[in-house]
């Protein structure tokens, strides 16, 4: 009853009753992010979210951010690393999770069926899901959240398998004193300014290239995930 009813109705209410108390918050946000690092403001990039029953597989939403990187290229055209977009600026967005908010009005309120619950497995990439083994994919057997479990156990510090095994955990324990828990800790994670990287990068590792740096996968392996991910992103475009 929790799970299907009364969380999605309460994702809802929280998500208006932020934007009424936080609507400024957004004005002032936008206005830097247009200051320090230019257009456009939004950073949209597709997510996989919930499994669709029908289709036995993940449906892929846009999934809406402030934006923290500039669009600085080399000679040649191509992105700098980004260590080297991500501003100072746009550090302290990501430390603080300001980065995240537009998620609220756009993913939860106004996009789609449940493309996003407030408390949930992140969505993580598409090109991260097609590395996920079946049962890692149970993740997505529920909304994807704007925090959730494994934010609180050590956000991008912990290994991908650990993010998982807790996304797995929540799926197999949601309730409203669950949620509730995670929604008060996250709070004070963002206010440590915990787990935003995984101390080596200046963002985490995508799930492949973390496989393929522990020599779990070959660099075959690697790039057939990769060009599989290319093409469910071209289905959907």
């Amino acid at each position: 009853m929790y799970k299907k009813v009364v969380k999605p109705v309460l994702d809802k209410i929280l998500a208006l009753m932020f934007v009424i108390l936080f609507w400024w918050l957004y004005i002032v946000l936008a206005i830097l992010v247009r200051v320090k690092l230019g257009s456009p403001i939004l950073f949209a990039q597709e997510r996989p979210g919930m499994i669709d029953p029908k289709t036995g597989k993940e449906r892929i939403f846009k999934l809406y951010k402030f934006r923290t990187m500039t669009d600085e290229r080399d000679e040649n055209g191509n992105l700098l690393p980004d260590e080297k977009r991500l501003t100072k600026f746009g550090k302290f967005l990501r430390a603080t999770s300001l980065d995240e908010i537009p998620e609220i009005p756009l993913n939860i309120l106004f996009q789609g069926k449940n493309a996003m619950s407030v408390v949930g497995p992140r969505p993580q990439l598409v090109k991260d899901m097609v590395f996920m083994t079946d049962e890692q994919r149970k993740r997505h057997t529920v909304a994807p959240g704007i925090t959730g479990l494994a934010q609180i156990k050590g956000r991008n510090s912990i290994t991908w398998e650990e993010k998982v095994n807790w996304d797995i955990k929540y799926v197999d324990n949601i309730s409203f004193i669950t949620d509730l828990k995670i929604i008060i800790e996250s709070v004070l994670v963002v206010f440590g300014r915990n787990g935003v990287t995984d101390g080596e990068h200046a963002t985490a590792l995508d799930y492949g290239d973390a496989l393929l740096k522990e020599g779990k996968i070959t660099k075959k392996e690697y790039e057939e995930k990769q060009e599989l991910a290319r093409q469910i992103l071209e289905v959907e475009r």
